[in-house]
């Protein structure tokens, strides 16, 4: 890090920590982000990295941005910058050598701080360490204009809120993201799905999720979450509390939408989530017929878990916890090598083995063989 400093110009002032790094340092938060602004335009900045030895990718260079890699540390920098247009969805830049000029464009007061890495003076254009204090998200100046150079802002407002925020969100803030709800429909899905599952993921997002709710917030993007999900989430997050459960977005975005798996594959779809992550969601909101140690051994050990717990069941989850799923200790050949010809009939009778141990259990040893015997009668 100081090798990057000393490249960007430290000691003349040409560069400063800005964002999330500033703002969860004067919180006591472990910082894992590093953003950077600076003076320099960014073929310079690429220029003096590369010049000492720091790999410069350039990630957003249009806008401005350069990823600086050194020693396993990557840091965002970004060249000073104001907006020329945007569109609610993306904005052409000039760059400055204003700071204020570059806090004016950022969303929230306590997202536009920056401190000098050589003193560590802080600078605050727009009242970011008072609204900190007071833990009050609050757009830098006018809010509706805010949120229509970028309509994301609308979901980062509540998602900084239930992150940082107390009581009850700034008003204007609150009103304009109100009125502005159905500007979320222009959006990138990915976008969409990306800021909600940052917010799903906090340790207690219940308040805020409903506050969204009664706003009409998700109405544009994902009318299936209503009242009853909203209260599905809340006994969610009690029941991960009490079982000692991280925190799980996907399986919290499960518990909001409509209990089929239906509704579930069609809101994942419609956020173009990963394979993967549609196969869990798909599992979690929908009632599973089998017992959950057979849910876990047929799907997953997660599959179960995310059922039971939306479902509230802790006893179930906490006998299912410590259990490692067996694996059948049998195979098509040891059939075969007991007599069994091959071809179809190796495949029914082993199926048929596997549901009679499951049935029993899974048991091992002279339970299990006696299952085989019976079925090889």
């Amino acid at each position: 890090m100081e090798k990057l400093l000393a490249a960007l110009g430290e000691e003349d002032g040409a560069i400063r920590f800005v964002g999330g790094a500033v703002r969860d340092s004067l919180m006591g938060i472990a910082v894992e982000d590093i953003d950077c602004a600076t003076l320099h335009d960014p073929h310079e900045v690429v220029r003096r990295l590369e010049a000492a030895g720091i790999k410069a990718v350039p990630t957003g260079i249009e806008h401005g941005t350069i990823t600086a890699v050194s020693n396993g540390t990557v840091v965002e920098v970004t060249t000073l910058r104001a907006d020329v247009s945007t569109d609610g969805r993306r904005a052409t830049v000039a760059f400055s050598s204003d700071w204020q000029e570059d806090a004016a464009r950022r969303d929230f007061t306590i997202n536009a701080l920056y401190a000098d890495p050589a003193t560590g003076e802080i600078f605050d254009f727009f009242g970011g360490k008072d609204d900190l204090e007071a833990r009050r998200v609050r757009f830098i100046g006018e809010p509706l204009q805010r949120i229509a150079e970028d309509h994301l802002r609308i979901l980062r407002f509540f998602r900084f809120h239930a992150r940082f925020g107390q009581g009850a969100p700034d008003a204007a803030g609150l009103a304009a993201c109100t009125r502005r709800a159905n500007d979320l429909m222009a959006l990138s899905r990915e976008r969409v799905a990306d800021e909600l599952l940052k917010l799903l993921r906090l340790p207690d997002p219940r308040e805020t999720v409903a506050l969204m709710h009664d706003g009409g917030i998700f109405a544009p993007v994902l009318p299936e979450i209503t009242a009853q999900g909203i209260e599905r989430l809340a006994s969610l997050i009690d029941t991960e509390q009490a079982a000692g459960l991280e925190p799980a977005a996907i399986r919290r975005l499960a518990a909001l939408l409509p209990q089929d798996e239906k509704s579930a594959r069609d809101v994942a779809a419609r956020l173009r989530l990963s394979k993967a992550r549609t196969q869990r969601l798909a599992r979690a909101a929908a009632p599973c017929a089998m017992l959950p140690h057979e849910q876990a051994y047929r799907q997953s050990k997660e599959a179960a878990l995310d059922r039971l717990a939306i479902e509230g069941r802790a006893d179930a989850m906490a006998d299912l916890a410590d259990w490692d799923v067996p694996v059948l200790p049998l195979k098509g050949g040891d059939l075969i090598a007991r007599g069994i010809t091959q071809g179809p009939e190796v495949a029914r009778t082993l199926r048929a083995i596997e549901t009679a141990w499951i049935d029993a259990g899974f048991p091992t040893g002279e339970a299990f063989e006696k299952i085989v015997a019976k079925a090889l009668a």
